[in-house]
């Protein structure tokens, strides 16, 4: 499985944004799809994913009615619309995707096997 991300840039604190997550490859079989952040010197953070089943989104609290995960399986691609954009949602915004991941690991970098390449997000303030 092969990710592509984008839709990253330059926003006005308040802003929004869309993030696309497109997947190409094996992608028939069913994929825990999520988007993690990392600003430099820092740990990649959990921001929110949709699990294997497609049941309910998870989120970070920090992003919670801000942020909103969706997929179009017909698209094989992947969004987060960002809105209420503030400066400490600077990050470079990575997707992610699993086809074993259990839900208590959603929220864990290492339960994901592949990876996109990441798309810049910056918020002036």
């Amino acid at each position: 499985v092969q990710l592509q991300a984008s839709g990253g840039g330059l926003v006005q604190a308040g802003g929004s944004l869309r993030l696309s997550c497109a997947a190409s490859g094996r992608t028939t079989i069913n994929l825990a799809m999520a988007w993690f952040r990392q600003v430099p010197g820092q740990e990649r953070e959990f921001v929110a994913a949709l699990s294997r089943s497609g049941g309910r989104p998870y989120y970070t609290d920090s992003v919670k009615g801000r942020f909103t995960i969706s997929k179009d399986n017909a698209k094989r691609t992947m969004y987060l619309q960002m809105d209420s954009l503030n400066p400490e949602d600077t990050a470079v915004y990575y997707c992610a995707a699993s086809s074993t991941i259990i839900l208590s690991n959603l929220a864990t970098a290492e339960g994901y096997a592949y990876w996109g390449q990441g798309t810049q997000v910056t918020v002036s303030s």
